[in-house]
């Protein structure tokens, strides 16, 4: 009885919030729900710097920018359901946007600049916003908002950029699909049956639609690269410290043996680029207790003419990239090579001896405070399902699974002795071995000479809703390794899926490559459907060194120019 009604006000909250969230798009002016002007086509085409310039000299008003921006916002929200608040008056009427074209505070600096001037930027549901709920996909954050705003949206109001709406995030965050009892699924803009993502997925499909110039997301194991990975737009995620993090909810709150880090997405290089430069520019440690105060430096890895040392990492130990994203990682090391790059395999550390300490350490409490949160009746993502199943089942039964697979599956058998509740003196020693790990990487890295690390962001493009059972969370390896080592890493899209090449070979599942593979990898290529898949986005993923968010940068830049000079330019399609 106490169960029931329990459930019954889980259901009634989600009830609750999807119907203020409607309300709150249908009481929107008519004019939103109108196409584009021409004059709105053109607002709409400007880079941030562009819109920035021209908010600034009076040529367009931020209301105006508001008013295009709020119509594609409208279209992605049919197209992909991505948005849980909806901010458009609210943005309009902060101080630094009120008084167009003046600032209203000549005593601050950064109101008279407004480096960011009319930008329309979306903030992930995580991220705090005064009056208005970080629900990370649990019914009991409903109704609960937060009194305070977070460091980066408080940076962001000051420097005029106009923070419009909120944008979806699973139950619990830690999954490979954006999907919540509260708001529902969130779908990829390129194809409504597949994924976008996990977690950052409601603004990589916004991103994708046109709907917000940049995305505010949080990352601890790939929650912005592989979003933007499956829907095509760009993102960089600096080491902790880099970018102001502090004010927001999470599921894993405490967490120190792997950073999780607030990260920027876009839906250009060159406005990814130019946010995190005006970013640090205004000073986020003035916001932020936690932001290092390391000012921006520019660098011309392009101007500077000197040829770049790529290292390809290829696997990652646990899931072998697919043949579409092995394809688009071919693309780029050929460019970089016909431009006179060096590009070279790299053999890292055992990848997998590294993913087993930083999963030990994210789930050391047996996944008890994502537990704890849930109410009644409230479902999680099957990612996050799946793993807190394994974490639950008795350590004898999984020491007895882990003896009879250890000779056909060694990595199955390592997961299941390692997944258990750690105690302190636990977590002491998985955090020593994870300084051990990373004084490996360093020492190989810097033997090898690399400028830089080439990857696939993930084995797999976007795939089926619901299929995220079999893409579990152990398929993030090649991003969750990098949160592990606090580099700096970014991903850009390349080109899409192709039926016509793309495809495994004939009586692959028959195989002996295929029977030879961990159970991981044989539940994630059960669901390589490259009939469905066909034009779904595909990135690379570029790795630096700690605190090198501006070489990465140009990293991706040069990746980009190499591209264009072989005739290959990622341009988006997707219809919003």
């Amino acid at each position: 009885m106490i169960f029931s009604l329990f459930s019954r006000s889980h259901w009634h909250a989600c009830l609750q919030k999807q119907t203020e969230r409607q309300f709150d798009i249908d009481s929107l002016p008519p004019a939103y729900s109108a196409p584009l002007s021409s004059l709105e086509e053109k607002i709409h085409a400007l880079s941030l710097s562009q819109l920035v310039s021209d908010c600034k000299a009076g040529v367009i008003a931020p209301s105006e920018v508001m008013l295009t921006y709020g119509k594609k916002t409208l279209i992605a929200q049919k197209l992909a359901n991505c948005i849980t608040d909806i901010m458009f008056d609210e943005a309009l009427q902060i101080p630094s946007v009120v008084n167009w074209p003046h600032a209203i505070d000549p005593e601050s600096s950064l109101a008279r600049d407004r480096p960011l001037l009319g930008v329309p930027v979306s903030i992930k549901d995580t991220i705090d916003i005064a009056g208005h709920d970080s629900t990370i996909g649990y019914s009991r954050n409903v109704f609960h908002p937060a009194p305070t705003s977070s460091a980066i949206v408080r940076l962001l109001q000051d420097a005029g950029a106009l923070v419009h709406v909120k944008t979806t995030a699973p139950t619990g965050l830690l999954g490979m699909e954006t999907v919540s009892d509260i708001f529902g699924r969130t779908s990829n803009p390129y194809n409504n049956a597949y994924t976008s993502g996990a977690s950052t997925g409601g603004g990589a499909a916004l991103l994708a639609c046109g709907g917000s110039k940049i995305e505010i997301g949080s990352d601890l194991g790939g929650s912005v690269r592989i979003p933007a990975h499956f829907c095509g737009v760009w993102s960089l995620k600096g080491s902790a410290g880099r970018f102001p993090s502090w004010g927001g909810v999470s599921s894993v709150q405490g967490l120190e043996g792997v950073p999780l880090v607030t990260a920027p997405m876009a839906g250009s290089l060159a406005d990814l680029e130019e946010f995190w430069k005006r970013v640090v520019e205004a000073k986020p440690w003035e916001y932020d207790h936690t932001c290092l105060p390391i000012p921006w430096k520019s660098v011309d890895l392009q101007e500077e003419g000197r040829k770049l040392k790529w290292g390809v990492m290829l696997e990652d130990g646990v899931v072998p990239p697919s043949p579409a994203c092995r394809r688009a990682l071919r693309v780029v090391t050929a460019a970089l090579r016909k431009q006179g790059h060096e590009v070279v395999d790299f053999s890292p550390p055992d990848v997998w001896s590294g993913l087993k300490i930083g999963y030990q350490l994210v789930f050391s409490d047996g996944g008890e405070q994502i537990r704890s949160l849930l109410s009644p009746s409230e479902t999680l993502p099957k990612a996050s399902a799946s793993i807190l199943s394994l974490l639950s089942l008795p350590r004898f039964i999984k020491r007895i699974l882990a003896y009879f697979s250890r000779n056909s599956d060694p990595l199955t058998a390592d997961a299941l002795q390692i997944m258990h509740p750690k105690s302190v003196k636990d977590v002491r020693a998985l955090n020593a071995q994870k300084e051990a790990y990373q004084a490996a990487w360093h020492e190989k890295w810097t033997e090898s000479g690399l400028d830089f690390i080439l990857s696939v962001p993930h084995p797999f493009p976007a795939f089926k809703h619901g299929e995220s059972e079999k893409v579990n969370l152990m398929t993030a390896g090649f991003t969750f390794l990098f949160s592990m080592l606090d580099y700096t890493a970014g991903v850009l899209p390349v080109t899409f899926v192709d039926k016509e090449i793309d495809g495994l070979p004939d009586g692959f599942l028959a195989s002996r490559e295929y029977a030879s593979m961990n159970a991981v990898a044989k539940g994630a290529y059960s669901v390589y459907d490259v009939e469905g898949m066909h034009g779904l986005p595909l990135g690379v993923q570029v790795v630096g060194r700690r605190m090198e968010e501006e070489r990465v940068m140009e990293a991706m830049k040069v990746v980009e120019a190499c591209l264009k000079r072989e005739g290959t330019v990622f341009i988006g399609h997707v219809k919003a």
